[in-house]
């Protein structure tokens, strides 16, 4: 089980440098296009193209959220982490993991992608889980 997208793990992150797009914008990690896809507003969006993930966690927290994302939220994050690994370093890598358990344990009690103290629904595991599958099956 791998319960730390900590160091050996980092590529797990969505805090770790990748390019990947979103609606035509590119962002240096799934966490900077992920915060963006919170609103519509095109011009806001640009502003996390260039924010550090931590920093676009932030200002995703500020956003108004568009009135579908509760409905899409998790779709957006698997398109996502789809293009991160096809990207061939990430890809090795997050097949390597093999057969592991992918479980984002975490101490800011995030319960929806992840789980802290022993609870949560772990979805960003589950999600990359999907993906490696996926690479896996082609």
């Amino acid at each position: 089980m791998i319960d730390s997208f900590n160091g050996k793990y980092r590529f797990l992150s969505n805090f770790a440098p990748c390019k990947v797009e979103y609606d035509g914008l590119e962002y240096a990690s799934t966490e900077s296009a992920y915060q963006a896809a919170k609103t519509t507003n095109t011009a806001l969006r640009k502003e996390f193209q260039t924010s550090k993930p931590g920093d676009a966690k932030k200002l995703g927290r500020k956003v108004v959220l568009r009135p579908d994302w509760e409905s899409i939220k998790l779709e957006v994050m698997e398109q996502l982490l789809r293009q991160k690994f096809t990207q061939p370093d990430f890809k090795r890598a997050l097949l390597n993991t093999g057969d592991e358990d992918l479980i984002e344990g975490n101490t800011w009690n995030d319960t929806f992608w992840g789980v802290c103290k022993g609870k949560g629904q772990n979805n960003l595991g589950k999600l990359l889980m999907k993906v490696r599958k996926e690479l896996r099956d082609k």
